[in-house]
Parts: C-alpha cells; sequence; structure tokens
C-alpha cells in the first residue's frame, strides 16, 4: 500500500510536470522585431517583465523591420514590433495585421567621428548633414538592410538633391536570400559603403572605419554607455522633426493565418501599452540616459 501512494504521489509529481510543461509551451509566442530593440537592451528588460505578469514567453527574431514586417506577411509569426509608420499602415490596410498599436518612440541622430570632417556639428537639419558629408567626401556607413533605419536615411537622402541611383541588391537573412532595391547617391562609390547589416554592426563598423552613419538614438546610447568598450564616435546632427522614430506593436491578422497565436500576441500588445509596460518603457535606462518614450500613455511615471 505503501509503495502504492508513493507510485501516485510520482505519477501525479510526473502529470504535474507534464502540465505545466505544456502550459508554459502553450504561452510561446513568435515576434519579428527590428534589431533595436534588441541592440538597445530594451528586450532585456521588458521581456521578462511581461512573462512575470502574464506568462507570456516570447521568441526573438531581430532583423530589419523591411524583413521583420515580411515575416508578418507570410505568417512566419504571431506579433511584429518595427518602426517604419507608413509601411506599418500598409500592413494593417492590407490585412496582414489587425491593428497597429503606438508603443513608444525615439529619434535618429547622424553620429560620427570626433574629428567631424564633414563640418556639421550642431547641424538640426538633416538631409543638409548629409549633404555636406557627401560634398566632402567623408565616409559613410548605411546599413543597407531594408530596415527603418535604412528606410529613413533613403528618405533624407532624397531631400538632399544628390542625383541618386537605384540598385537592386542580394542580401541574407537567416541564411536566405532576399533582393532588396534602394535609392544610393551617385558617384558615392569611394565614401558610401553599404554593408547589409543591423544597427549594432553599423555602429560598429562605423566606429572601426571613423565614419558617420544614421542611428537610432536607443542602440547609439546603449553601445556609448552601456558597453565595456564605448563606441568613438559622437552626436552631430539631432533635434530635426523629420528624424523622429516612432515604435509600433501589431499582431498578425488571424483571418488571414488561421494559425497564429492571436489571442497572446494581443495580449502581449495590450501590455505593452499598459500603464505597466509603458512604465517598464519609460524606466529603462543606461547610466540615467532614457532611451525610449512611451506613446500609449506619454506622462506615465
Amino acid at each position: 500500500m505503501k509503495k502504492f501512494c508513493i507510485g501516485l504521489v510520482i505519477l501525479g509529481c510526473l502529470m504535474f510536470g507534464i502540465t505545466s510543461g505544456g502550459f508554459a509551451a502553450d504561452k510561446v509566442i513568435k515576434m519579428s522585431t527590428t534589431t533595436s530593440t534588441l541592440a538597445s537592451g530594451l528586450l532585456d528588460i521588458l521581456l521578462p517583465e511581461l512573462k512575470k505578469d502574464t506568462g507570456i514567453e516570447i521568441k526573438v527574431l531581430a532583423k530589419g523591420t523591411g524583413a521583420a514586417i515580411r515575416d508578418g506577411m507570410d505568417g512566419n509569426v504571431d506579433v511584429i514590433f518595427v518602426h517604419a509608420l507608413e509601411r506599418e499602415k500598409e500592413f494593417v490596410e492590407k490585412g496582414y495585421g489587425t491593428k497597429r498599436y503606438a508603443v513608444m518612440h525615439n529619434d535618429f541622430i547622424v553620429v560620427g567621428p570626433k574629428e567631424d570632417p564633414a563640418g556639421i556639428k550642431g547641424m538640426t537639419d538633416a538631409a543638409e548633414a548629409l549633404k555636406k558629408i557627401a560634398l566632402s567626401g567623408s565616409t559613410f556607413i548605411s546599413r543597407g538592410d531594408d530596415s527603418g533605419t535604412h528606410t529613413k536615411e533613403q528618405e533624407l537622402w532624397e531631400t538632399t538633391g544628390i542625383p541618386m541611383n537605384k540598385e537592386t541588391r542580394t542580401i541574407v537573412l537567416e541564411g536566405k536570400e532576399l533582393k532588396v532595391s534602394f535609392f544610393s547617391p551617385q558617384d558615392s562609390g569611394r565614401w558610401y559603403v553599404s554593408i547589409g547589416q543591423g544597427m549594432g554592426k553599423t555602429l560598429t563598423f562605423a566606429d572601426e572605419k571613423q565614419a558617420y552613419t544614421l542611428a537610432d538614438r536607443g542602440t547609439y546610447v546603449n553601445y556609448k554607455l552601456g558597453r565595456a568598450v564605448p563606441l568613438d564616435l559622437e552626436i552631430f546632427c539631432e533635434g530635426d522633426s523629420r528624424l523622429a522614430n516612432p515604435y509600433g506593436v501589431i499582431p498578425v491578422n488571424p483571418k488571414k493565418f488561421p494559425h497564429v497565436r492571436y489571442d497572446l500576441a494581443e495580449q502581449f500588445a495590450q501590455w505593452l501599452i499598459s500603464p505597466r509596460g509603458q512604465s517598464v518603457i519609460k524606466n529603462y535606462q543606461v547610466l540615467g540616459q532614457t532611451l525610449f518614450f512611451p506613446d500609449a500613455i506619454p506622462g506615465i511615471k
């Protein structure tokens, strides 16, 4: 009888373990997001708090916004968390996503070497700053990866008045070849370097080459202040309204992709825009500097 009772206890523990494991597995969703949410360190703070509050675990696929949006369009993920407003609106309008929720913002900045060979220090017109870089022939590193940052960079180049070339390039993402079309300045082969990489790697490469680049402030601050070997790059152009960088979260539409875990994706989105999620975002800092500012509840403490 004693052995029988012990056996029941062991069986019960095993069943509880299986049930608990199944329950945990049942709360896992896949998210494609821009590299900046990862490289800035935000997700390292945000996702443990999400799991603590909701039990939801997120498998993160960090890549350029264009690739993240394509993941959503292919039904490969349950939710996207990106920063290219017009492309996000189109994603929803075409039925790939249910709704865009405004989550947070920061801004883009033009950074470069302390010597500032193009003489752009203190400029607030980003297009003019890029034009001076081009006219001086100073090295500029482009992400070249169809990301939100790359999209913003192209928008700025197109307003400089400098003639542009349209290029189609094959880049490799997660072992898959992908054709990407984009614009770049004409006759820029000696100074314009497109590397097809995320924000962290682009900043690191620009640092090594002592070159200029366009960066999101969150990743820059984390790489400048939050690492044992900080970047040797300075901010030279900021404050232009065109450098605004809003982020949105969009659950993938279950009407188009019935297999997606919409209920959990929607719960994640609602948590992000709740007082709890917005407070976590607001209070994430690196050496006293706030990296992102809440948009769902701007005045949250």
